[in-house]
């Protein structure tokens, strides 16, 4: 399979340990682009896990959502530049002055390190939330509306993309223009279970309205024979960038 065609599925290693980690990337590390570390493994693990990943040769998606005052937030953000991961994420919900404030510090930080910086996300709408989930937290406002409005928000705050449910996907990129990334989990191909999430596609759908690289879990990691389930939806993709 292309390296291209790779790099836009992401595996989650939603596990609780290191160990558990681990085996999961050597077993994917081949066929799936980069890895993301979320909350629970990074919490428990630490940078270690970070590390691991890389030392597969594999990139990893720091997926800890900051969402904290602007220098809190850039702090943190540098910090991950450190670590050298490929993508790090924020919360939009943060507003442009956290956002600006975190590409300005990364900027200079990876300018005086000659690093490349991340590729730097913020999270639009979780795929759990729907619009009654807007409603408890008094956004009146429809799941649409609120998401293209957020990547409206990140792109002009100088941020590269946003985490977005793939139902959202076709509305960000008429946003956004064609050079937005557009990065989905809520992924569930055919043979998957939609398990939590609420707001999904296939890889093909998600593909096809403009998502640039795909977040799957479960659809791998309990499947039967995790390589041929990460292998299918990796021919859906390099079907639907075809087509």
């Amino acid at each position: 399979m292309k390296q291209e065609v790779r790099e836009r599925l992401i595996f989650a290693l939603d596990v609780d340990d290191f160990s558990a980690a681990e085996v999961w990337v050597k077993r994917l590390h081949k066929n799936v682009g980069l890895f993301k570390v979320g909350k629970q493994l990074f919490t428990h693990c630490g940078p270690a896990v970070v590390k691991m990943v890389q030392d597969y040769g594999s990139d990893v998606f720091l997926d800890l959502k900051y969402h904290d005052i602007p220098n809190t937030v850039a702090k943190a953000a540098v910090e991950a530049c450190k670590l050298g991961v490929k993508i790090f994420n924020v919360h939009a919900l943060g507003g442009a002055e956290m956002m600006r404030k975190t590409v300005a510090e990364v900027d200079s930080y990876c300018a005086a390190a000659k690093i490349p910086p991340p590729l730097m996300l913020a999270v639009t709408i979780l795929t759990s939330s729907t619009e009654e989930t807007l409603r408890e937290v008094g956004i009146d406002r429809s799941v649409e509306e609120m998401v293209v409005r957020l990547a409206k928000l990140s792109q002009s705050a100088g941020f590269s993309g946003v985490v977005a449910s793939p139902k959202e996907a076709a509305l960000i990129r008429a946003a956004c223009g064609a050079d937005f990334a557009i990065v989905t989990p809520g992924v569930r191909p055919s043979f998957a279970s939609l398990d939590d999430q609420k707001r999904v596609t296939t890889p093909a759908e998600a593909i096809a309205a403009g998502a640039t690289a795909l977040v799957i879990g479960r659809p791998i990691s309990a499947a039967s024979d995790p390589l041929v389930a990460a292998g299918k939806i990796l021919a859906e993709i390099e079907d639907a960038l075809v087509n």
